[in-house]
């Protein structure tokens, strides 16, 4: 009866079935705050890239949509995370409006943990940066 009694009571080994059930939504967590990050960088990115494209694109005088699309291209060029496609619009003479979107991915790799677990997003993660500016003139 004391055996059973010490068993009952036995705190050893607690620490290992804690560990087993806490490590893997830490680990899932991690990953999940990592995976948004890369997204929220990606989209700062394009955000940027955007901006800056259209202010380039406003201000020069012959060729806008080509100096704004070099512009977005050579600042995406230098982000490490995502891949970003730019597209432009608008532009040729003061007053004007020149449009420039820039579309980013980021690969998801959330889902395929959630799967093992019977979940999943699918896809990557993605998102588009416009910015508009008025072609000036002088």
């Amino acid at each position: 009866m004391k055996r059973l009694i010490d068993l009952l009571f036995n705190r050893r080994g607690d620490e290992f079935a804690e560990t087993a059930i806490a490590m893997p939504v830490i680990v899932l967590i991690s990953i999940a705050l990592m995976n948004l990050t890369m997204a929220g960088f990606a989209s700062v990115n394009a955000n940027n890239a955007a901006n800056y494209a259209a202010r380039v694109g406003s201000v020069t005088q012959q060729g806008a949509g080509g100096a704004a699309y070099s512009a977005a291209m050579q600042s995406v060029s230098n982000a490490p995370i995502g891949e970003y496609s730019v597209s432009v619009s608008g532009g040729g003479f003061p007053g004007a409006q020149i449009a420039v979107q820039v579309d980013w991915s980021v690969p998801n790799y959330i889902s395929g943990l959630l799967a093992f677990f019977g979940g999943g997003l699918g896809g990557d993660f993605r998102g588009t940066s416009t910015s508009v500016f008025r072609q000036e003139g002088w």
